[in-house]
């Protein structure tokens, strides 16, 4: 199992920072995480969020992949129907060229109208859509449809839905499962079979909502408007209101939410919700919507120093 950070870019009001300033950081912190053994990182996308939530994914891929050596640099998830399918061909191998054989491309259907409304793609087709630009990158890299082809053939593909449904169409098309949840791993296995698949080939990857503090008691309530903030804009991109936000945040590996523990807890929490899944990759929040520098740089050094290597010492690379 690999061990990365998720990165969505947010930079928020009140605690904004000049943009180029923002990425150069996050560039830097990139480097960092490639230095202290991180085994990737993935980048997600969304558009028209006020506090900057990345809306390019592959571009800021690209640029990662030029300045890092070993980590891999992978989308959870890149929004499918966005685009066409050859464009994301393209721009998919010139990363994983950059990146030297790098690049997991995990597509994703989207759940806000007004995203596809401007890029001019049918919100109501987006999953048809994103399975057809699957099957179609896949086919351009294995076919010679662009020039120039990526190094590795196959890119690695993840599709990140959820449900059992969703589970099921990743297996029938071969791809790997961005969720951790176990309940999907049975009809994951089932369109495995179905597509004609071996089910022994099943990969699932996915998020674990911790933070890893020396204090995680002072952590929590340092991070608390961060949360906040991050909470209340998922729910307002689903029609909610800013009055029915919640900002779970505990400080014991089991319980639900936002997790701020301690490098001890954080392994017992990482393998709680892997343990007995086909997990390729696990991946946490690298920063909670702009929280505190000091928090963001001892959060990914104890995560990658500590918790990770205790975690592969316990369940093996």
């Amino acid at each position: 199992m690999k061990l990365g950070a998720f990165l969505d870019l947010r930079n928020p009001e009140p605690w904004r920072r000049p943009w180029d300033t923002h990425y150069r950081q996050w560039l830097e912190r990139c480097t960092a995480l490639d230095e202290m053994g991180a085994d990737a990182v993935w980048l997600t996308e969304h558009h028209f969020f006020d506090d900057g939530y990345l809306p390019q994914p592959l571009t800021l891929a690209a640029a990662i992949a030029a300045t890092t050596r070993r980590v891999r640099v992978g989308t959870a998830v890149l929004l499918g129907a966005l685009r066409s399918p050859v464009h994301i061909a393209e721009e998919a191998a010139l990363v994983d060229l950059v990146s030297g054989g790098r690049l997991e491309l995990g597509f994703g259907a989207g759940y806000r109208e007004v995203e596809h409304r401007a890029f001019g793609s049918e919100f109501r087709d987006r999953r048809r859509r994103v399975e057809e630009t699957v099957e179609e990158v896949r086919h351009l890299h294995a076919t010679g449809g662009i020039s120039p082809l990526p190094l590795q053939r196959p890119i690695p593909m993840w599709l990140g839905y959820q449900g059992p449904h969703g589970a099921r169409r990743a297996g029938q098309l071969g791809v790997g499962l961005l969720s951790l949840d176990r309940r999907l791993l049975d009809p994951y296995r089932d369109g495995l079979r179905d597509g004609g698949h071996q089910p022994q080939v099943a990969q699932m990857g996915g998020l674990v909502e911790i933070v890893v503090a020396d204090d995680p008691e002072e952590a929590a309530i340092r991070i608390a408007p961060h949360r906040e903030h991050q909470q209340r804009t998922y729910r307002d991109a689903h029609g909610g209101g800013v009055d029915e936000v919640e900002a779970p945040i505990t400080t014991t590996p089991d319980g639900a939410g936002l997790a701020v523990l301690t490098v001890d807890d954080a392994v017992t929490r990482i393998r709680r919700l892997t343990d007995g899944l086909p997990v390729a990759h696990a991946y946490v929040w690298a920063s909670i919507a702009g929280m505190p520098d000091d928090l963001v740089e001892r959060h990914l050094e104890l995560m990658f120093t500590q918790v990770a290597p205790a975690v592969r010492a316990a369940t093996g690379p």
